[in-house]
């Protein structure tokens, strides 16, 4: 678990809310259900609208990332790596084939099937590029996804001022109806700036974080299966994959 995640969202909420109540505000004025239901709804709806249904339900699969990151580990991979290398120069390519019914993640299960397989160099890379290309765009794309909300809370929030205002002001002859709508006109705005700039935007970044860590452990795999066959030394090709470690 990303305890520095964690500790985020602990701090963001006991700033708010201890400010509030150093204040002299009270815990009870932040909570507006009205406002909540206009602020998430309306951000909810609008992202929907925009995005497509793939794209939307990748994009909640990656939250998870924001606490439980996948295991992305380069040192672990150049390990690999250079294991493979030395099979290979002791027992040739097809030694690979092993090897690859074995590995459990898919991406280097391709590559050592087309090392496998024969292929040259050159064809090996642009299969493995095309691949990593693809994986970033898509999960790039499902991470814009919060940012575009985002982009769409804050002004969702002060729709929802004005709705609480309307309501005031159709009000003005009923005090006691005043209270509700003036609540709902603040605390829509506070949440719709809220969530975008304590939770939306910072996920948005998150998870683009993770994608690019993603994109450099699979380079360093292409690099060392193509490395492989083009019959690279393994302790040159060790040498040269520790690279990305800095």
């Amino acid at each position: 678990m990303d305890i520095l995640s964690l500790v985020g969202i602990i701090l963001a909420f006991t700033a708010i809310i201890g400010g509030n109540l150093l204040d002299g505000g009270q815990f009870s004025q932040l909570f507006q259900l009205t406002a909540f239901i206009i602020v998430i709804g309306g951000t909810l709806g609008a992202v929907m609208l925009q995005t497509s249904l793939p794209v939307f339900w990748r994009a909640m699969l990656m939250s998870r990332w924001v606490f439980w990151t996948p295991e992305l580990n380069i040192e672990k991979s150049i390990e690999k790596l250079v294991r493979w290398s030395q099979m290979s120069r002791r027992e040739g390519l097809l030694a690979l084939e092993n090897a690859s019914e074995e590995e459990d993640d898919l991406f280097s299960r391709k590559g050592l099937q087309l090392l496998v397989d024969g292929n040259e160099p050159d064809t090996i890379r642009s299969v493995m590029e095309t691949e990593i290309g693809v994986m970033e765009q898509y999960e790039m794309q499902a991470a814009k996804v919060y940012e575009a909300m985002g982009g769409y809370s804050p002004t969702i929030g002060i729709l929802g001022a004005v709705m609480g205002l309307i309501h005031v002001m159709n009000n003005l002859a009923d005090p006691e109806k005043l209270g509700s709508g003036i609540a709902t006109a603040f605390v829509a705005t506070i949440y719709g700036v809220g969530f975008a700039n304590l939770f939306l935007l910072p996920i948005a970044g998150k998870l683009k974080s993770v994608v690019l860590k993603k994109v450099m452990q699979y380079e360093v795999l292409l690099e060392g299966i193509v490395s492989i066959a083009e019959g690279e030394n393994p302790r040159s090709l060790e040498s040269k994959l520790q690279s990305y470690l800095r």
